[in-house]
Formats: C-alpha cells, structure tokens, sequence
C-alpha cells in the first residue's frame, strides 16, 4: 500500500480538532499575552533551518509553532491593538476561513456554481450596506492595491488613447489629481502603469485635511492649458492617517466638467456609512466611476477581501481588470476569458458567514461601538491641558498629542514619537504616528470586536502616566 497521499486520516482529524483547541484557547487568553514581541529574538525562524529531506512528526512541528514563531509573532486581535484600522478578527470569519481552506475552489469558476452565487450575494449585501446603486458592478480583489491598481487601469482605458494597445507612443502626458492624504498605494499604481511620478498632482488639503475641490479646479485648468491630459481623480473617505472625508460631491461636480474618471477610494471609511448618521461620508460617491471598499476595514471579515464597485465595468474588463462571470470549460475552453482574478480564493465565504452571523443589525451596534469608543478616548484627550486633538472624531480613529509647553515645534514631534515608541515597546499597547500638517501626532484606531471602554482607559493611563513621566 502507498505510504504517499494526505496524512493518515487519523492524524489529520486529531490535529485540526487540536489546532482549533489552540486557536480558540488563544483568542480566550490573548488579553493576557503582550501585544508586541519581546525584542528581536535570533530563534524567530521555525526549525530547522533548511527544509527536511524527510517528514517530521506534526508534533515536532507544532512545537516549534509555539516555541519559536509565537514570540515573534504581534497579537493583531488584542483588545489594546490600535494599529493601522485595528483587526477585525472575528469568530465566524475565522470559521469560514478554515472552510474555505478546506474546500480549496477558485471562487469564479462554473465547476462550483455556488461559489459564484455566494460571492454574487455578498456582493450584494455589501451595496446594500453601503446605499449604493445596483448599477454598480461588485469585483473581488484579494487586496485594495491590486483594486486600485485595476481602477486606475480602467480609467486610463477610458481616455479612448489605446494605450493597452498602442502603449503611450504620442500620447500626452497623464495626469491624475490626489489629496495630500492619499494612501501610498495610488502611487504605486501610477508607477506599475507606466504614468510616472510627475504625473501626480496632489492637491491642497484645508484644516480638516480634506482635499479642497477649489485647488482641485484650478490644477486641472492649469494643466489643461499646458496641453497636458488630466484623466482621473482619487477622492478618499476615510484618509489612513486621520479618517478625513474628501468632499466628494464637490470633487464630482470637477470630473463632470472635465470628463474625468472619479475613483473614490473607502477602504479606510467606507463601513461609516452602514450607520444612519454615518450615511454621509458617502455622499456623491454614486456619481463616481469606481468605488473601493474593503471589508476586512470594518465591517469584522478577515484579511484579503477587497471589493471594487464600477458604474463602468466595461472599462474593467478592457484592461484585464474584471473576472467573466462564468468560466467555460469542456468544449467551450477557448472561449475561457484569462484574468488572475480568477485563481483568488473562495474569500467570499468568509464575508458570508460573518455577514449570517452577525446580521446588518448586529455589525451596525459593532461599528457604532467602535466610533463611540474613539471619541470617548477623544474627550479625554481633549479635556487634558497637556493634549490635543488633531481633527474632529468622525469614525473609528483619533490624532492627537502631547503639547508640552516651552518646547520647539521639533522638540514636540520627537516627544511624540519617543512616546508611541516607548508604549510600543512595553507590549500593553499598540498605537503608531504620523504626519498631519508638517507635524507628528500619535494615532489610535479602533478595530477589535474584544475592545471595551475599560481597555480605552487603560489604554489613556499608559499614555498619561508615560507623558507625565518624562
């Protein structure tokens, strides 16, 4: 009998019912374990260090997993991780995680049509969440860079120069218009397109650091009459630094006179809007041409599904940007359409059962918890003579502080960065800095479900008690 094939069925079933024991025992025991590793550790690479000729025990195996990749590994779903937009690591999505694992099927392909309808129903959850119309076309990206990416392709397409085709011989000069707030993947895509750096033009952002549709107009009127070719704007809601809300209406008004592709990116903010008073943030955005969203970023799915939606998705699919949304096999494979989209994971699975699990009702309560948890920690910040606050509390993110008096502008930032530095490193707490207005601020994002108002003043404490200490 072959020894080759999967493990004995026996080890299989005894692993996976202990791999769940351990994962459930880590989410039940994560608010006790520090968030951040404990230095750099030289053992951090699991043993051994080349790859074994010959299979090792699952028990060996898993015993270098705990002891030699765990220390080194950041708790992302701690209940004091502020990070980026947080985590949203959840039990179903976790759940639907492994299932999807389990099954191991492309999730556009016609030898299993019910991945096709799930993803098509998820889809349609998520417009619905978010008010837009069902003219716009939902597809599925495993991150929001490659989204972007194909957004900026289509809108390059749409300019009517051919240039998947004929390439940018003769062809004017680009040029796309972005807040200063603007996530770093836009810039990479304008670099992976060919456009060039030079073809960016950040625009003017005012007090709020939202981009200023005035500045807007009066840089593509300038570009226009140096016979430049302006082809798309990037309006963000919800910017990665501060959560600023482009105005969107404004910014469309723009395009229209202009004939320009509005990509309107809300990654970041998008989820705002399933809230009745959050609705706002998406003002205008059913006038633009290709929406982002990811729901990993607040509506509680697990990482790597991303959703861009197009009035346009004709131009998608021009530039290779657009799965078919069936995949002939059989007699019918040459008709096969080729796209890497095609090849992504059953992810929509997950977004299905946390979506089942939690319901509309239940992931609005979450993310109105969350933006009422960051404007707690607002007040706070706000009400200490030794704070403040960088821009109003729209969503689930504050900037903020500590001001010093008699101290030089350059002396604050390093002060600030020293801080989230020092927090950091004593593994109760995870924030990070950045840049608003030429100046550092610290910055907190709220994204655990595990999150509570006690974890928020636990959280001020260490960033009080470490200011005052110094």
């Amino acid at each position: 009998m072959s020894t080759l094939g999967d493990l004995p069925p026996d080890q299989a079933r005894l692993w996976m019912h202990r791999v769940a024991g351990w994962v459930a025992d880590h989410r039940d025991k994560i608010e006790q374990q520090r968030i951040t590793p404990d230095g750099l550790r030289a053992d951090v690479t699991a043993a051994p260090p080349a790859m074994p000729e010959h299979g090792e025990p699952l028990a060996a195996i898993f015993e270098d997993f705990e002891r030699a990749v765990m220390p080194g590994v950041a708790r992302w779903g701690h209940p004091r991780f502020f990070g980026d937009v947080g985590s949203t690591t959840t039990a179903p999505g976790i759940l639907g995680e492994w299932l999807a694992a389990a099954l191991d099927v492309p999730a556009a392909t016609s030898v299993s049509p019910a991945a096709i309808e799930i993803e098509t129903t998820v889809l349609g959850w998520i417009r619905a969440l978010l008010g837009l119309a069902e003219t716009f076309e939902g597809v599925v990206y495993d991150t929001a860079s490659q989204a972007t990416l194909h957004a900026l392709a289509a809108a390059r397409e749409a300019t009517g120069l051919d240039v998947r085709r004929r390439g940018f011989a003769g062809a004017p000069p680009l040029m796309i218009y972005v807040s200063e707030q603007v996530h770093g993947s836009v810039e990479q895509a304008v670099a992976m397109l060919g456009l060039g750096e030079k073809s960016i033009r950040r625009v003017e952002a005012d007090g709020e650091y939202r981009m200023r549709p005035t500045a807007l107009r009066a840089a593509v009127a300038r570009d226009v009459h140096a016979r430049l070719r302006p082809f798309a704007v990037v309006a963000t809601v919800g910017t990665a630094a501060s959560a600023a809300v482009d105005p969107v209406p404004a910014i469309a008004d723009v395009c229209r006179d202009h004939g320009l592709w509005l990509h309107v990116d809300a990654a970041h903010g998008g989820a705002a809007a399933v809230l009745p008073e959050g609705r706002w943030v998406l003002d205008g955005v059913g006038r633009a041409d290709s929406v982002l969203v990811s729901p990993h970023t607040g509506f509680f799915v697990p990482a790597g599904f991303s959703v861009l939606y197009t009035r346009r998705p004709e131009m998608l699919r021009a530039v290779g940007g657009a799965a078919p949304a069936e995949v002939r096999v059989g007699a019918d494979a040459e008709r096969r359409e080729v796209d890497d989209a095609l090849e992504r994971r059953f992810r929509a699975l997950e977004a299905w059962m946390v979506f089942r699990a939690f319901g509309r009702a239940g992931i609005e309560a979450r993310i109105r918890e969350q933006v009422r948890l960051a404007r707690r920690f607002a007040e706070w910040a706000e009400a200490d003579p030794g704070f403040e606050l960088a821009a109003p509390v729209a969503m689930n993110v504050v900037c903020f502080r500590a001001t010093p008096p008699g101290r030089s502008d350059a002396e604050v930032d390093a002060l600030n960065r020293q801080l989230v530095d020092q927090l950091v490193a004593t593994g109760r707490l995870y924030l990070t800095h950045t840049r608003l207005g030429g100046r550092t601020w610290m910055r907190i994002a709220v994204g655990s479900v595990l999150t509570t108002e006690q974890h928020m003043a636990e959280a001020w404490s260490l960033i009080h008690d470490a200011f005052r200490g110094r």
